[in-house]
């Protein structure tokens, strides 16, 4: 019997996966995943297919289960922020109905993101925050289905005695198939379709976006934090930024990523230009990249999240956070981020994903 059992809620996603291949690093974990689909390739993962917008089978369905450590990185999107708000909150508080009064729970690790400080997606952005943002910078008076996560892991915490921690990520680089948010392979895609139709790598984001300091999220170096404060004492009952600890411009980094394809960078044309626009009809040229390259048969659809990249590359302000407060609790842990981009992509050419 484990003395530390481990519940990854989201086990196949871009953050869940990284959090429980450094429990499996670390040793000494008994570790269960919840997600739709098994994670394949990841056998020490024990896999449950839970609904957890279904309560009462969902709570069922995890009755045996004795986790020690809850580590929520899972979302889901509904069709403006009152049903975001609604959804995610109804997910986090099954979870947690699973386990209330049974006394084996210790921590609880909830992962949200910039949209504490920049508000939800439909009102994305309207905000100039003062940056390097801070954790205990006031909420927006804005609705936001990350406010809610918080609201109920603390209420609950409070109610049954375990320790909770959460960790706002910027945009998450790392290797995910099928993301909803994922700019590592919607990047790789666009720049393998522009390699093989001659097409310019064009830079798609706003002014600031291309010329202005960012900093962004390795998953690797998520998954080390929030493994951190979910054993550390002095990381009790705290909220953290989680990014690389670097910052970088996307004109150098644009190159970087350009150099790596062997692509031509084509002229940024000075404003915003959708990627989403972009990319929407290639598809049929992807579909040949694949047949040509004999690539795993996945889908542009199910690749690309350019959405959600035009939402990372058209913020019309600076994006840079402060890592001073895990820091100064002894979390110093950080990443380079071109060699994020890099490691991505090489783990999505080994897996056969990209060419």
């Amino acid at each position: 019997m484990y003395q530390k059992r481990a519940l990854v809620v989201g086990a196949t996603g871009i953050v869940g996966l990284n959090v429980a291949e450094h429990l499996h690093d670390q040793g000494g974990w008994e570790i269960h995943g919840i997600s739709r689909r098994p994670p394949i390739g990841h056998s020490y993962i024990i896999p449950h297919a839970v609904d957890l917008l279904d309560h009462d089978s969902a709570v069922a369905a995890l009755s045996d289960l004795t986790p020690t450590h809850i580590y929520y990185c899972s979302w889901t999107l509904g069709s403006n922020e009152d049903e975001n708000i609604r959804l995610n909150g109804n997910m986090l508080r099954t979870v947690l109905d699973a386990f209330k009064g049974r006394g084996c729970v210790q921590h609880v690790s909830v992962v949200t993101g910039t949209k504490h400080y920049l508000g939800p997606f439909e009102d994305y952005g309207k905000v100039t925050p003062i940056t390097p943002f801070r954790e205990e910078a006031p909420r927006l008076e804005k609705k936001n289905f990350y406010y809610e996560l918080e609201d109920v892991v603390m209420e609950y915490s409070a109610k049954y005695g375990f320790g909770w921690s959460v960790h706002r990520s910027h945009t998450i680089i790392g290797y995910a198939v099928g993301n909803l948010m994922n700019i590592g392979a919607t990047l790789a895609t666009y720049a393998s379709v522009c390699k093989a139709t001659g097409q310019p790598f064009i830079f798609p984001g706003s002014p600031t976006a291309w010329s202005g300091l960012n900093d962004i999220t390795d998953a690797r170096i998520l998954a080390k934090q929030i493994v951190w404060a979910s054993t550390e004492p002095n990381a009790r009952n705290e909220a953290f930024n989680g990014v690389n600890g670097d910052v970088f411009r996307w004109n150098r980094l644009w190159q970087v990523i350009a150099d790596y394809f062997e692509v031509e960078v084509g002229e940024y044309p000075g404003e915003f230009n959708s990627l989403e626009a972009r990319m929407k009809d290639m598809g049929p040229d992807w579909d040949k990249i694949v047949e040509k390259n004999n690539l795993q048969r996945n889908p542009l659809s199910k690749l690309a999240s350019a959405w959600h990249t035009d939402l990372d590359l058209g913020r019309p302000m600076e994006c840079v956070h402060s890592m001073a407060k895990c820091r100064a609790l002894g979390f110093g842990q950080f990443q380079d981020t071109e060699q994020s981009f890099i490691d991505v992509f090489d783990r999505l050419k080994a897996e056969r994903i990209i060419p």
